[in-house]
């Protein structure tokens, strides 16, 4: 399958991890299902069917949030975008360990909020792509609050990716932009070559997101 081109950028918890690395801002994406030239406006969802709107950190638990609330003091001293902007090579001061240890630990939780098992939900967030095809159609993705890939904002945790499965599919232009997901969430890992999602979902519907 050929790869779609992802770039950096993010939407949610930036205040959670610090500040993003310097991003370019794309223009505004869209979204349509493989048969139809624009998604359905959320107005036009079924009747009978309520989602509960749910926030990011919702979704973790309380002390992971504090971790990454609070990151090592290190984390100041570096510039965002410099070259020791990356993920640590050598080891910390002792007097960051601490901090550190829960920190990381943090960075690669699954653990979950099990009240979320089987709720319908509508969260924001970005789509990555898993499957799709020649079309460039996706069936399967990762929906993630930002993407990150730098000290200041890494890569969300698997508590904060959603492994998500849309049948009907859908076609997006571009990808740098939110959506709005709607679906069941379940609280089952899921393991991809892209990473690891604490949850996953059967996704119902995909709109952009809007404020």
């Amino acid at each position: 399958m050929p790869a779609l081109p992802l770039k950096l950028t993010c939407l949610l918890l930036a205040a959670v991890l610090v500040t993003a690395c310097k991003q370019e801002k794309e223009a505004s994406a869209t979204i349509s299902a493989p048969a139809e030239k624009k998604a359905m406006a959320p107005e036009q969802a079924q009747a009978d069917t309520v989602y509960r709107d749910v926030q990011w950190e919702e979704l973790i638990p309380k002390d992971d949030l504090d971790a990454l609330l609070n990151p090592p003091a290190y984390l100041d001293t570096i510039v965002e975008g410099s070259a020791e902007d990356q993920l640590p090579q050598e080891p910390i001061s002792s007097e960051d360990q601490a901090t550190e240890s829960r920190y990381q630990k943090a960075l690669t939780s699954t653990r979950i909020k099990p009240e979320f098992d089987r709720q319908k939900i509508r969260i924001p967030g970005f789509v990555v792509p898993l499957e799709f095809d020649e079309t460039q159609t996706i069936f399967r993705f990762l929906l993630v609050p930002y993407f990150g890939a730098c000290l200041h904002l890494p890569p969300p945790p698997p508590n904060q990716v959603i492994y998500a499965s849309f049948p009907k599919g859908m076609r997006v232009d571009v990808l740098y932009d939110p959506f709005y997901v709607e679906g069941e969430l379940r609280t089952l890992r899921k393991d991809s070559d892209l990473g690891t999602a604490a949850y996953s979902m059967q996704v119902e519907r995909v709109y952009p997101y809007e404020e």
